[in-house]
């Protein structure tokens, strides 16, 4: 009986996704909650599209979702969603019901990781396909979080003027 429940328990712990985030990890949400979230508090949504068998996305959770200022930086101006591309669950975008298969589909994600960036209502900005190192990531953040994409800046010209020192 006490072997059962230790494999039980193993099992339960195996099974609670990464959307419930502890202390000093970055919480991610699901589809529709992410959503909800980012247009009650006017900002905007990075989705992690991911596959399970994917070893580059977990190297993305590893060594740059993991960073500190990475993190920082999201949870003060994303809200954060996983969206598992191979997944039947339900989700609803402008009004239509998807699964989450079917969302990346349509958002034309054919690699993984795949990071989406939404404005806070929900609409497209742009799909940034592949592992992307910390460093990079941090200033593609800083990019849509901080509105220089939304104002039409290029992002070369962007991470020139942040690698010479300047605030971008």
């Amino acid at each position: 009986m006490a072997r059962w429940l230790s494999i039980l328990a193993v099992t339960m712990v195996m099974c609670v996704p990464a959307l419930a985030g502890a202390a000093g990890e970055l919480r991610w949400r699901g589809w529709n909650e992410g959503l909800k979230e980012a247009g009650a508090a006017d900002k905007h949504v990075l989705v992690n599209v991911y596959t399970d068998w994917c070893g580059w996305c977990r190297r993305m959770d590893r060594d740059v979702y993991a960073r500190e200022d990475v993190r920082a930086y999201l949870e003060r101006r994303f809200v954060t969603v996983k969206l598992n591309a191979e997944s039947g669950e339900p989700a609803t975008y402008l009004g239509r019901d998807f699964t989450s298969r079917t969302l990346a589909s349509g958002f034309r994600v054919s690699g993984y990781p795949t990071t989406i960036f939404l404005r806070p209502n929900g609409e497209h900005m742009v799909n940034v396909p592949g592992y992307v190192p910390a460093e990079r990531f941090l200033l593609l953040l800083q990019f849509v979080g901080d509105g220089h994409m939304a104002r039409g800046e290029d992002f070369m010209e962007f991470q020139k003027k942040a690698a010479a020192g300047r605030n971008p």
